[in-house]
């Protein structure tokens, strides 16, 4: 659900953009430039993707498996709090449509003027959407992943070509308001992953005792449930469990690891056994979040 959210809602800003400079040459019948106004929004799309392979191809370099997860971690919480920025300092949507106007008109006069203009504002939003797909991508896994990211281009898309070219009357506020309250919940949700992932990190690596504990079970856990298990009890219900091959245990669809576990760990951060830290940052971010976003 989350890359939806993501991929639309930055889409939806994009189709904006590039709706208002469009319908600004057009109405002034500045053919030449609408023609660059295209060539700007193809090549900054080219440019998202050249991004976002690099960073993709930057992390698989990684092979050692604690420092993946250091590094899996310290991006997580940092683009937990990018997304926060983004939603309510950043975001323009409707409010500053004016400005974007003015640098319309005065680029006008420059073929190559709109280009960049088209590029640059168009490239940020895809550079947004990069950095927070890629802690998406970890956290959901590859199932449906592309499907839910074209979905949510698609949908924007289409909202844009009605506004602009239909004329269709749409509430873009209430879009940004609902949208921006899925972030909240998501960047939360990112800040407990991270955490979760750095716990990994001293475990996988070995580096328990830097902060004091000579072994994972000293770890103080808020819960500890739904543990994965050899056989099951006689008393429970096989409908409830799977049984995964590689570890040789039955596992419920409640952990984290299961099917409806691994849904709300990939959207909220889920955890069916996280430690202090992990869950009073998740609720400090949560409450945090919802604090800003009443204030949007």
């Amino acid at each position: 659900m989350n890359t939806f959210i993501i991929s639309f809602r930055e889409s939806l800003e994009a189709a904006l953009i590039v709706g208002i400079i469009y319908t600004l040459l057009h109405k002034k019948s500045l053919l030449i430039q609408i023609k660059y106004l295209w060539f700007g929004l193809a090549s900054a799309i080219v440019s998202s993707f050249v991004i976002a392979f690099f960073l993709k191809w930057t992390k698989s370099l990684i092979k050692n498996e604690s420092i993946e997860k250091l590094m899996e971690g310290s991006f997580m919480i940092l683009t937990a709090a990018f997304v926060f920025y983004v939603i309510f300092w950043l975001s323009k949507q409707v409010s500053s449509s004016k400005d974007l106007k003015d640098k319309t008109l005065g680029a006008s006069g420059k073929k190559w003027g709109i280009f960049w203009l088209v590029y640059f504002t168009v490239l940020r939003e895809g550079f947004e959407t990069v950095l927070m797909l890629m802690p998406s991508e970890t956290m959901e896994g590859d199932a449906y992943f592309y499907l839910k990211f074209l979905s949510g281009i698609v949908l924007a898309v289409l909202i844009g070509y009605l506004i602009f070219f239909q004329g269709v009357k749409v509430d873009i506020r209430k879009f940004f308001k609902v949208t921006s309250f899925f972030l909240v919940i998501f960047a939360s949700g990112m800040v407990a992953y991270g955490v979760h992932e750095l716990e990994e990190f001293f475990v996988k690596g070995e580096h328990l005792g830097t902060i004091g504990f000579e072994n994972e079970k000293e770890i103080s856990r808020v819960w500890n449930v739904l543990v994965p298990v050899k056989e099951l009890p006689e008393q429970a219900n096989k409908v409830y469990y799977s049984y995964n091959e590689d570890k040789g245990k039955y596992i419920h669809v409640f952990h984290d690891k299961g099917a409806i576990g691994g849904f709300l760990k990939g959207f909220v951060g889920y955890n069916s056994n996280p430690n202090w830290i992990e869950f009073l940052t998740w609720l400090f971010s949560l409450i945090f979040g919802i604090y800003l976003w009443r204030k949007v």
